[in-house]
């Protein structure tokens, strides 16, 4: 036969978990109630569901778009490559001495030296040139370097070597794409900052959407609110199904939202496909990064959270 103090020992071991299984076994509860609750009014929760999606899913959208407009100005000539043309008259040797002089530059990607027989040739291959050049006794064009800057260069640093090219010994005349690039950039630079204040408004737009759907339900039972908190219950444990319901709704509008922008995705990988192909397979689609597609239904069901949160306190406070 056990004895009185084992017996006691073993009631109270039995008894120390009871809180911590309550509280996990109220959490599993809420979360399935909730969950039911939202589901027995599909047309309401799909409703709120798809506007919450949507305001998820446009900053999604713009970011892509941002991503895909950075990616096209790299294609087509972001750092475009500078045309510095020598005065007529300038020797072979002067045109490589002035190329390995830049080629040392840090900026600089690398220098290709165009001979005027090489620039001769180009023009007489261009419709409408090769009869006009047959006339002339002597080739008129210069040496010309094509300097490639580096991609990572800013545009601050190639307009710093434009200038210090055109002020080169033997230099006649410098042709720069540098206002096209700084346009380019500044364009990126506001669009960068446009989806950041977006996504914060919609973000925003989120949780008023959870906090009003929220407070609808919590006013529709207000009288069982009531007596659960007459007969003890805390608040924390009445609020507790709301939140879940909160975290179910933004979980839900992530994960569409996520689809949304994977639709987009789709809808321009055909045009980009063949914008690509014109310009000789230097195009592609620049597509979502995958930590940012899993990140959104984690980050939207921490807003519902929160909505959720705030709104019910607020709504309970004014029950008790």
């Amino acid at each position: 036969m056990e004895s009185p103090l084992t017996s006691d020992q073993s009631r109270g071991i039995r008894s120390k978990p009871r809180p911590v299984a309550s509280w996990r076994e109220h959490h599993g509860w809420s979360a399935a109630a909730s969950l039911r609750r939202l589901m027995s009014r599909p047309v309401g929760t799909l409703l709120t569901v798809a506007v919450m999606a949507i305001a998820l899913a446009l900053p999604l959208t713009f970011y892509l778009l941002l991503g895909n407009l950075q990616k096209m100005g790299d294609a087509l000539g972001q750092n475009q490559t500078i045309s510095l043309f020598l005065q007529p008259g300038q020797s072979v040797s002067s045109a490589d001495m002035l190329a390995k002089k830049l080629r040392e530059r840090g900026e600089v990607a690398g220098v290709k030296v165009k001979s005027p027989d090489q620039g001769m040739d180009e023009l007489a291959k261009m419709q409408g040139f090769s009869g006009a050049l047959h006339t002339l006794d002597v080739n008129p064009l210069p040496f010309v370097l094509e300097v490639q800057p580096k991609a990572d260069v800013s545009a601050d640093s190639v307009d710093k070597l434009v200038t210090e090219m055109r002020g080169m010994s033997g230099v006649d005349q410098v042709q720069d794409g540098g206002t096209w690039r700084q346009r380019l950039e500044a364009l990126l630079g506001v669009g960068q900052r446009v989806v950041l204040i977006l996504a914060a408004l919609l973000a925003v737009a989120v949780l008023l959407v959870v906090g009003n759907t929220v407070r609808v339900d919590i006013a529709s039972r207000h009288e069982e609110i009531g007596v659960l908190m007459l007969v003890g219950a805390s608040r924390a444990f009445v609020r507790r199904p709301y939140l879940y319901a909160g975290i179910w709704y933004g979980l839900f509008a992530g994960v569409l939202a996520v689809g949304f922008a994977v639709l987009v995705e789709w809808s321009l990988a055909e045009p980009v496909q063949r914008l690509g192909q014109v310009y000789a397979g230097k195009l592609a689609i620049d597509v979502l990064p995958v930590w940012l597609l899993a990140a959104v239904p984690v980050a939207a069901a921490l807003l519902g959270w929160l909505g959720a949160r705030l709104v019910s306190a607020w709504q309970l406070r004014k029950a008790a």
